[in-house]
């Protein structure tokens, strides 16, 4: 399959998320109640076909959220083309810990295309996160985008991935133009 443009996507949020469940959910369409811990990063290729803009091939690092391996995102972030920063719905320590990553995940590009996403939306009667809430944080962290998702119940994977490989996109085009 050929494609009109590669981005390499960063997924990056606290342990337990679900970062791994959304990318497999995403990659294979199934969903594993038996996820494994994420050893430092783990890499997926997926070719994803835009309306409008043709087929885009995206390159999925997804992070460990263990503190441990958090030394580890510098490295992986340089190049990248947008981030995925996952946080629980069921958890407002995912979301505070939001400030913690961003100037890892801004270092090298202070505009990279960034969407908050809630996830375990399966989970709203356990909810401790509002909606809004995220939606606030989205927007005053300067996020392109926020979305809550379900890994299990396949609420908003494709719209996730897809709202951000658009995003992606128009970053690229602004940074061709200004270097040209």
């Amino acid at each position: 399959m050929s494609y009109e443009k590669v981005f390499k996507l960063i997924i990056a949020g606290d342990g337990g998320v679900g970062k791994t469940s959304l990318t497999q959910k995403f990659i294979t369409g199934i969903f594993k109640t038996d996820t494994r811990i994420t050893i430092g990063v783990e890499f997926f290729i997926k070719d994803l076909n835009i309306d409008g803009m043709g087929t885009v091939r995206l390159q999925i690092w997804d992070f460990g959220g263990e503190e441990r391996f958090r030394f580890l995102l510098p490295t992986y972030v340089k190049g990248a083309s947008g981030i995925l920063f996952m946080f629980s719905i069921t958890d407002m320590l995912t979301l505070s810990h939001f400030d913690d990553w961003l100037p890892i995940l801004r270092n090298y590009d202070p505009n990279i295309p960034i969407m908050l996403v809630g996830s375990k939306l399966d989970l709203k009667h356990v909810r401790r996160v509002p909606q809004h809430e995220g939606i606030d944080i989205a927007r005053s962290r300067g996020c392109k985008g926020y979305v809550e998702v379900s890994a299990k119940e396949s609420l908003n994977v494709e719209e996730s991935f897809e709202s951000l490989a658009k995003l992606m996109w128009q970053h690229q085009q602004e940074l061709d133009r200004y270097s040209n």
